[in-house]
């Protein structure tokens, strides 16, 4: 499909362009190709152009890139607009997986670095991600949201430890870098891995270390219970709006009138639609992680 006949919803602001995630688009599409095809729904009439429903970013690369045909995907009037909303996002342990994959087949890093807009030095850490981790830990936390450099804090310590650091974070649905380091200035000099064994005897129990966990702990203890005390209104809100708006943007027909008439409003509700599906979380319970992807 030509580009030129693509109307967007949404308008790329300026600053998006400089954000990380645009550039490894750009990136991406540059060394490998597109890979998730463009979402246009038919227009009433073919003067009208076709118009995105999903890949705004996608969209605005290709035509930074100088490229003037892409392949899409057409809805119909029975499709819901949201697609790659409902994808889940590669988690650290699956990342670590498919850049060890691409290596093994012969990708260089240098090649994996330039697609994911990424220094090869990065990609090279990625790889050795799941290094001195052990094989319950990684199977317990392989589809969470747990960031890369919690591997590097639970690589310090023994394999029981490990195991009982990814138990507790999984039970209190926590994977921050602040809860791991919290558990590790915990951990016992005799529960270190042999090489940050002998850092752990030298600070020992430590006036300064207790100090550092309990303001972290405290830290932690305040954001529970902040969120404690509006979960039960922000969750009933959050699924009331949420349904309602579900329910509208997936009509084609009410899409393609917002887009004509009202567009300030259907970026607003697709933006309200994408920030409650966001916070779902693994297991149905709304979160307050707002992250958009």
């Amino acid at each position: 499909m030509d580009l030129s006949e693509i109307l967007p919803l949404k308008p790329i602001k300026g600053a998006v362009k400089q954000s990380l995630k645009y550039l490894q688009i750009v990136a991406s599409i540059r060394e490998v190709g597109i890979v998730e095809p463009l979402i246009v729904t038919s227009p009433p009439s073919k003067s009208e152009g076709y118009l995105l429903l999903d890949g705004h970013l996608r969209l605005e690369a290709l035509k930074d890139l100088g490229t003037t045909v892409a392949k899409c995907l057409v809805a119909t009037d029975d499709d819901t607009y949201t697609y790659n909303k409902r994808i889940n996002r590669l988690s650290a342990v699956q990342d670590h997986k498919m850049i060890v994959l691409a290596m093994e087949r012969g990708v260089s890093a240098e090649r994996l670095a330039r697609a994911f807009h990424l220094s090869p030095q990065t990609i090279q850490h990625r790889f050795r991600l799941l290094n001195g981790i052990c094989d319950e830990v990684v199977e317990q936390l392989a589809d969470t949201p747990t960031p890369a450099k919690v591997f590097s804090i639970l690589r310090q310590m023994k394999p029981l430890r490990q195991i009982e650091t990814a138990e507790l974070m999984v039970g209190n649905k926590n994977f921050s870098v602040m809860f791991a380091n919290a558990m590790l200035v915990a951990t016992p000099p005799a529960q270190l891995a042999d090489e940050f064994r002998a850092r752990g005897e030298e600070d020992g129990a430590s006036a300064e270390s207790i100090a550092r966990m309990e303001r972290e702990l405290a830290a932690l203890q305040m954001q529970s219970g902040a969120v404690q005390d509006s979960y039960g209104p922000d969750v009933l809100q959050l699924s009331v709006i949420q349904r309602y708006l579900t329910t509208l943007l997936s009509n084609a027909a009410i899409v393609r009138w917002l887009a004509q008439h009202q567009p300030e409003y259907l970026s607003e509700f697709q933006e309200i639609v994408d920030r409650t599906e966001l916070q779902s979380g693994r297991n149905g319970e709304p979160t307050l992680d707002g992250a958009a992807a």
